[in-house]
């Protein structure tokens, strides 16, 4: 990717820090103007879907600063390095898409566990689940993988499994109250799906034809 295109990485925390920033004008003048629930209904995606831009509007959104920081910083560690690999177009829209797959994944599970009397439905913001779906695709799409996998001739289904196991241990690790486990799961099996075909990869052309990048 061009520098002189900038730096999509960058670009998502400037808009985190505006979502945030209007996140807390709409907190204040909600409890000024007797508006409960006005911020809820911009930014937290929950269902019944009634709200379809909170599909986009949660995946920026954050609950506080501190939940805001740990995901800049964890976006940070894969984003600037994820980025190189492909165009400005393909990472907002991988990101975006991701994260309100991943969204989709929490609300749906918790209203289904809410439905057979195991739970209570859960509302879903927060820029997780795309993240984890960076990480996801660094290790579904790079080198290590590949020849790790082709060594031991990995039938496909075995494949699957050790992503699942992986998501799911990476989800163990990252658990704690109030955090959304279907989400950061889903997310990151969404990236490894992603990072085995390539998805974000640009076409480059050498001596051997077109080829897709790795890493």
């Amino acid at each position: 990717m061009s520098r002189r295109a900038g730096s999509p990485t960058l670009e998502t925390f400037v808009v985190f820090a505006l979502v945030f920033a209007l996140q807390l004008v709409v907190s204040v003048f909600q409890g000024l103007l007797g508006l409960a629930g006005f911020h809820d209904f911009l930014f937290t995606l929950y269902a019944p879907f009634d709200r379809p831009w909170t599909l986009v509007t949660s995946v920026y959104a954050h609950a506080g600063p501190m939940h805001l920081l740990s995901n800049a910083i964890a976006l940070a560690l894969v984003g600037f390095v994820l980025e190189r690999k492909t165009s400005r177009f393909r990472y907002h829209a991988f990101f975006v898409v991701s994260g309100a797959l991943a969204g989709l994944a929490q609300v749906l599970t918790s209203g289904f566990v809410a439905a057979i009397g195991l739970g209570r439905p859960t509302a879903v913001l927060g820029a997780s689940g795309a993240v984890f779906a960076l990480y996801g695709y660094v290790l579904g799409g790079n080198r290590v993988t590949d020849g790790v996998l082709s060594r031991f001739d990995v039938p496909e289904w075995a494949e699957l499994l050790v992503f699942v196991v992986v998501a799911a241990a990476v989800t163990w690790a990252t658990g704690a109250p109030g955090v959304a486990l279907v989400a950061h799961f889903a997310g990151f099996l969404i990236g490894v799906a992603a990072g085995r075909t390539r998805l974000l990869a640009t076409s480059q052309r050498s001596t051997h034809g077109h080829r897709k990048e790795s890493y």
